[in-house]
């Protein structure tokens, strides 16, 4: 061990005694402080203006391709061949090889004294990046230290790894540079070979082994596995022992036969261990995030729990004629492998299948309008040319057909769940994030353990909305549309209609849903709906401006009515009858997930609606859910004419400048549980066209979520957000900000290169 500290001591007393360490050290500092000290500056500027920010700031600094971890690792491969091309090679070009083949020390002792050297290095660069987190310390508010700090072993281990490699190649050859250029190539190699042969199913567990891409990602987002951590031991030992093997091969005699079965064992041996860590049951995973965000919910893991030891068969079906055919593709496997691993963590016996076919698809999706006077077959035949597949490989509409019925399902990309001879479907969405979150999946295995699925029925009969068109104001969207995210169906629910004029309210249903009738209920759906109050059931009623008279009668028993007039917003941009009220201070209670997209700029859009009166002395105990901002809207009484005059405020024709609710929640104890109720002056909210409303202040999809859980008692959706991030403001101003760029950027890396040039002259001058 002695010996091995002596060669590490030497290597890197001429590693400092050169310019090229002091060069580097000094160009790595200020690479990682541009990226810190930018981002900094930017968010200390929108602080200082005023502007509100919601996202994590220590995310913004440190992750991204334009945060500190970003920049830096996107380079490193440029420092450690710098470092490492004149390991071995400038001993066999000077020559000082032979007497150390001649001394008592071991090859051993001499490769493993020059890797200590690198690691010293190694960490020497890591603690440039550790002066940032440091500095990010003092300067955010309540950092996340726990993934930052995962961050810096990954990146010490990838630096390693890095150094490793550079070792060996150097032991290659006499020229240092040939060493450089060998080491960036071998990296590269490690970098794209994940991505080879990934239609073979054994070739691409080792390829995908084998590939260095990514492997720090779970470290730098603050989940530590054994698997990743043994990665980069083994890919360390690898290259440290291949450089053993070939200086020893300078020293002895060995047949040729000895020479290559010795690097096929230690091939062999470590791509044994790798594959036996990436066994799921042996993986160990530590979560070091605040939230644990890496892990599932609780809640999540008690479903999986409840699946018990019963393996889990998830089988893709890609259309080739549909969207996001790439996900049930061979190339995807390992992808899909990794959306899956959060599950696997829980349950390691999930079985991936994927199944490609090429079919018809309805609708807009429809691939064969691009393709006229094609049939099938030959559309199928050129797209699968360009893709390079043989139709052989995919299943023809007849012989998928057989297998499953996916008539009902998007077209596209679909997963199908198979647990105890039960199945269920798992899609993906039209949407930023596209794969179905912890929510949706949840909801999947729930149906496949039987659970009692919480049933929302729509009442028809009176020319309500309807869930089953895609009209701007019906409710297909927010009820059952599958290729919707946020569709009740999709978060855990059973939907369905029922005729108050012909049909009876099924029992034991999680509520029911009164929307916009536009015709006056008759005597025997008034009973019907009274029975079901008085029995308890849980209720929503949406109203609009001008049925009030149909509406009203029903709801004075609540203490709450429509008020008479239509709610008038102020706005450059928007239409004045489009109500944007914000939740009221306890409406994320409805629904936990409510609470992760709340904030004080958050609106609700609410075209053309009425605001509701109430009293709290009655049976209910009411709470406001929406409520207007009198600043910038008013209650226009009257009929609203908008293609005429701009529309102002007129209280001598009885409009009401003021705070007003537009929805509100209403609850009392009956038959030995809470009734809930939900009242709401528009029923737009929930409208196909307002679905499609992106806007980044908007949280239709939120609160209608949060309605629903609400009325079900929080049994769906399983609530799978994290808190809101905490660290949302900078300490230091944009002025002191200033301060720290010529801190970091000019004064700290002028001490070191001072400090190196004195030490190089004096060094020079022995």
């Amino acid at each position: 061990m002695k010996t091995i500290f002596r060669v590490a001591s030497t290597e890197l007393k001429t590693l400092f005694y050169s310019p090229i360490a002091w060069f580097l050290i000094i160009i790595f500092f200020i690479q990682a402080g541009i990226p810190y000290l930018s981002n900094l500056e930017s968010l200390a500027r929108d602080q200082d203006s005023g502007l509100k920010l919601n996202i994590s700031f220590m995310e913004t600094i440190f992750y991204g391709n334009r945060g500190v971890f970003g920049s830096v690792m996107q380079n490193l491969y440029l420092y450690l061949p710098l470092l490492t091309m004149g390991l071995i090679s400038r001993e066999t070009s000077s020559g000082t090889i032979r007497l150390l083949y001649s001394s008592p020390i071991s090859v051993r002792d001499i490769v493993l004294g020059k890797f200590l050297s690198m690691m010293v290095m190694c960490l020497l660069l890591t603690a440039v990046v550790g002066v940032f987190i440091v500095s990010g310390y003092f300067t955010v508010q309540s950092p996340d230290m726990g993934q930052l700090l995962s961050g810096l072993l990954g990146l010490y281990l990838l630096l390693c790894a890095y150094a490793a490699i550079g070792l060996f190649m150097s032991s290659l050859t006499n020229y240092q540079v040939v060493a450089a250029v060998c080491t960036f190539v071998i990296v590269w190699v490690l970098e794209y070979v994940g991505g080879l042969w990934q239609g073979v199913a054994f070739v691409r567990s080792l390829t995908y082994f084998l590939s260095i891409s990514g492997r720090t990602g779970k470290m730098l987002g603050g989940l530590i596995t054994s698997k990743d951590v043994i990665y980069f031991i083994l890919i360390i030992y690898l290259f440290l022992a291949l450089a053993v093997y070939k200086l020893r091969a300078g020293m002895e005699s060995t047949p040729v036969a000895v020479k290559v079965g010795r690097y096929a064992l230690l091939v062999s041996f470590v791509l044994m261990v790798g594959y036996v860590s990436s066994i799921p049951q042996l993986v160990v995973y530590s979560d070091v995030t605040r939230n644990q965000k890496n892990t599932i919910t609780p809640a999540g893991q008690r479903i999986i729990a409840e699946l018990g030891d019963e393996p889990l068969e998830v089988t893709g079906y890609a259309n080739m004629l549909g969207q996001y055919f790439e996900l049930g593709s061979p190339d995807a496997y390992n992808s899909n492998l990794a959306k899956w691993e959060p599950y696997m963590r829980f349950k390691h016996n999930i079985v991936l299948k994927n199944m490609m076919y090429y079919d018809t698809i309805g609708g807009a999706n429809n691939m064969m309008r691009w393709y006229p006077g094609k049939s099938l077959e030959q559309v199928a035949k050129q797209v699968s040319d360009s893709r390079d597949l043989g139709l052989s490989e995919l299943k023809k509409p007849a012989e998928i057909r057989k297998i499953i019925d996916l008539s009902d399902e998007p077209g596209w990309y679909t997963m199908q769940l198979k647990y105890k001879g039960r199945k269920t479907f798992l899609r993906v969405f039209p949407d930023n994030e596209r794969w179905p979150t912890e929510t949706e999946v949840s909801a999947a295995f729930k149906r496949l353990l039987q659970t009692k699925m919480p049933k929302i029925i729509f009442v028809t009969g009176q020319l309500e909305r309807s869930i089953d068109k895609m009209g701007d104001r019906e409710y297909r969207m927010v009820a059952n549309l599958k290729s919707f995210r946020y569709s009740l169906l999709n978060q855990g629910f059973d939907v369905d209609t029922v005729s108050l004029e012909t049909g009876v309210i099924p029992p034991g249903i999680a509520a029911l849903v009164l929307a916009d009738p536009r015709t006056v209920l008759s005597p025997a759906a008034t009973g019907k709906l009274q029975q079901y109050i008085d029995q308890g059931g849980n209720l929503l009623i949406a109203g609009e401006p001008g049925k009030q008279s149909i509406i009203n009668p029903l709801i004075r028993q609540f203490g709450v009515q429509l008020m008479d007039g239509t709610i008038v917003y102020r706005s450059k941009d928007l239409q004045p009858e489009l109500a944007i009220p914000h939740a009221a201070e306890g409406a994320p209670e409805l629904y936990p997930g409510l609470q992760h997209s709340y904030h004080e700029e958050a609106v609700v859009s609410m075209p053309t609606a009425t605001a509701l009166a109430y009293t709290d002395a009655g049976r209910f105990t009411v709470k406001p859910l929406l409520v207007t901002d009198s600043s910038i809207s008013w209650l226009k009484k009257g009929k609203l004419v908008t293609d005429s005059a701009a529309i102002e405020y007129m209280a001598e024709e009885g409009d009401v400048r003021k705070d007003l609710p537009t929805a509100v929640s209403l609850t009392r104890q009956i038959n030995g549980r809470q009734q809930r109720i939900v009242i709401a002056g528009d029923a737009d909210f929930m409208a196909n066209i307002e679905q499609q409303r992106f806007n980044m202040r908007t949280i239709n999809f939120e609160f209608n979520t949060g309605v629903f859980s609400w009325l079900s008692y929080g049994e769906f959706p399983v609530f799978s957000s994290r808190p809101a991030p905490i660290d949302t403001r900078v300490l230091v101003t944009k002025g002191q900000v200033k301060v720290h760029r010529i801190f970091y950027l000019w004064v700290l890396p002028g001490i070191m290169l001072v400090f190196g040039v004195i030490l190089l002259l004096r060094r020079k001058r022995k």
